[in-house]
Parts: structure tokens; sequence; C-alpha cells
């Protein structure tokens, strides 16, 4: 498939993208991601990966965009915790005396 990243034309395959991001370590998901193998990868990595440009050079929404159409899944942000759930932070201040705000 034919797709243009950061104003360059990129001929991206699914296999192709797999292959890629094989033995590629998935870095902390902070923003939006796509789902490779059983994997889940920064959008922003996956596209440094496939078109070895740098992160600054292209938008998350061109990647995403190209994964999709490829038949990968992608996702918004990360889920965050309901509102009034403890935290590992607030269960272990709990559980040494200690008060922390669930606001923290």
């Amino acid at each position: 498939m034919r797709c243009v990243i950061a104003r360059y034309p990129f001929d991206l395959t699914k296999n192709g993208v797999l292959a890629s991001m094989q033995g590629v370590a998935p870095e902390l998901v902070t923003g939006e991601s796509v789902t490779i193998g059983r994997h889940r990868y920064p959008v922003k990595q996956v596209g440094q990966v496939v078109t070895r440009q740098d992160r600054r050079d292209f938008t998350s929404g061109e990647v995403v965009r190209a994964m999709t159409r490829l038949g990968f899944t992608c996702h918004e942000y990360p889920a965050t915790a309901p509102a009034g759930v403890a935290t590992p932070l607030h269960t272990a201040s709990a559980l040494l005396g200690g008060i922390v705000s669930p606001e923290v």
C-alpha cells in the first residue's frame, strides 16, 4: 500500500511492518499506540522504525492512518484509572499509616 508520511511516499505492507518491528522492544505508551503482533507500541516509535525518519518529521496521525489502512489496531490515549480507585501508591501509603489525597 502506498502512503505518504512526512511528505515522502512509502510502499508499506502488513508483513513488512511486522518484520520491521520484530525484535523491537516497545517503549512506554503515553499517547496514541498501535498493536503489532502481541505488543502495543507508541505510534511515533512505529513510524520511526518503519520510515527510518526522525520522530519530529511526521505526525502520529499520519502513522495511525497508515497502520489502520494496513489492518492494525490503533488506540487513542491509554485508559486511565477511574476516579476514586486507589492506585498502588495510595494503597501502600494507607498501609503504612500515611495519608495521601486522591488527587495526587
